[in-house]
């Protein structure tokens, strides 16, 4: 107990004296001079320190890099997010405005046809009043009971001279007609089958997204 320890057993992996090495339990171990075991030992914990500093600097290095990611992420996903309504409020603008140029198509077409079927209307009524004086007039001669002042057209009775526009008229008249289904607007109808599968088809691009996911900053994490 009094011997001063001095050597280090190699073997055993404790300090001990000279004494140990030579009458004790240590005669037959490998020992080695005390110092050199600790200068050794201490350069080699100070190489282990100086290494477990640099990986606490990788990895707050790492940890930065993350926290960067992450509210690159955000500031992305807001960018990203911006841009998709943008794209899609100038969708709806172009949609819109093709609602409304077709919408004005139609008014057009509802305006032409239905001044032209008003204009028929007026030259149909103008007929129908004319018709209906001839009648008037026409029912007039037919009660005459004369022939002479029948064919004379004396006083207020239909004059003989009237009587073949009484049956040129009486064959109807000749103003122009509209087609059947004139009426119809069926050649305005649109499909938009294939816009509602465009629709349904939209999504993102999955390459872009491999790309933004799994690009070089997993490789830094991993390192």
């Amino acid at each position: 107990e009094d011997e001063r320890i001095n050597i280090y057993c190699v073997t055993c992996e404790v300090p001990t004296c000279s004494m140990c090495k030579v009458f004790g339990a240590h005669k037959d171990c490998e020992v080695a001079p005390l110092q050199t075991i600790f200068q050794g030992q201490k350069t080699e914990l100070n190489n282990c320190i100086s290494m477990l500093v640099a990986g606490n600097d990788r990895i707050q290095t790492i940890i930065s890099q993350l926290e960067d990611s992450c509210q690159s992420t955000e500031e992305n996903s807001e960018a990203a997010k911006r841009e998709l309504c943008a794209r899609f409020d100038a969708l709806a603008a172009l949609l819109e405005g093709k609602k409304a140029e077709l919408l004005q198509r139609i008014s057009q077409e509802q305006a032409d046809k239905t001044a032209f079927i008003q204009g028929l209307i007026c030259q149909y009524k103008e007929q129908l009043e004319k018709s209906s004086r001839l009648v008037e007039t026409a029912i007039q001669a037919a009660e005459e009971t004369g022939g002479a002042a029948f064919l004379m057209g004396t006083g207020t009775h239909l004059p003989v001279l009237s009587l073949p526009r009484i049956v040129e008229a009486s064959k109807g008249g000749r103003l122009d007609k509209i087609e059947q289904g004139y009426e119809s607007m069926d050649a305005f109808s649109v499909s938009l089958d294939h816009l509602t599968e465009a629709v349904h088809a939209l999504d993102f691009d999955p390459a872009e997204e491999d790309e933004e996911y799994f690009g070089g900053e997993e490789e830094e994490v991993e390192e």
